[in-house]
């Protein structure tokens, strides 16, 4: 699949190793957004921060569609672990996104359903998830990394309970604050997605390193298999 490949992470630590690897840079900005394009790897890349949350995260998107016509896009950051199996510094591959925090239940829509839309869980490509997991493979020990839904919502989880909940009736597999508006705007727009997560922390409060400390090395992983996707796309 050739054309441009839309690069994204919520926070400078999940942009910068990118940066540093970028030849040909040209900054523009577009709704107070820097979108830096160049090369990677050879291959026509525009990496960008989005800010934090859903609202900024399909603003960015959006303009990459817009503006860069990208072909594909990629996210890149942290979150917080759901699934029970999942460990500080495992690898969650999308294979889909939904939000949490879309809850329309007195109406009598199932929690994280969007009233009168015919999708609420947004697929993410499978051959973008295929080169994640060929990545993994190579890259992480013990080949911890998982293929899972990814959660999002305007919030920052720390309760047992409440990620026990969105594992038992969302069947998450982490959660974090950006990727399913990232899934949405990239469906309305026909553009193929993966959202790539390193645990940071395990979104219960019982982490031994707290989210600050852990972003930095967490931030690292998900961009060396980013690194190695970008490598072996269209290939």
């Amino acid at each position: 699949m050739a054309g441009t490949i839309g690069l994204i992470g919520a926070m400078d630590e999940e942009i910068a190793l990118l940066l540093q690897q970028l030849e040909r840079q040209n900054v523009s900005v577009h709704a107070g957004i820097n979108f830096v394009t160049g090369l990677f790897h050879g291959k026509e890349v525009v990496v960008c921060k989005s800010g934090v949350g859903k609202v900024n995260a399909a603003a960015t998107t959006q303009l990459l569609a817009d503006r860069f016509h990208v072909k594909q896009i990629l996210f890149t950051g942290v979150a917080g672990a759901v699934h029970p199996e999942l460990n500080i510094g495992d690898i969650v591959i999308s294979s889909s996104c939904q939000q949490h925090d879309m809850d329309v239940t007195p109406l009598g829509f199932e929690r994280g359903i969007i009233p009168y839309q015919e999708v609420s869980d947004f697929p993410a490509d499978a051959k973008l998830i295929s080169l994640a997991e060929e990545a993994c493979t190579r890259l992480c020990r013990d080949n911890r990394y998982r293929v899972g839904k990814v959660l999002s919502g305007d919030q920052f989880i720390s309760n047992y309970d409440y990620v026990r909940e969105l594992h038992e009736t969302m069947d998450g597999a982490c959660v974090e604050m950006e990727g399913a508006a990232v899934a949405q705007v990239c469906h309305m727009n026909q553009i193929p997605y993966v959202i790539l997560r390193s645990m940071s922390d395990k979104a219960d409060g019982t982490a031994d390193v707290n989210f600050a400390e852990f972003t930095a090395l967490a931030a690292q992983r998900s961009y060396e298999i980013l690194n190695d996707i970008i490598r072996h796309l269209n290939d």
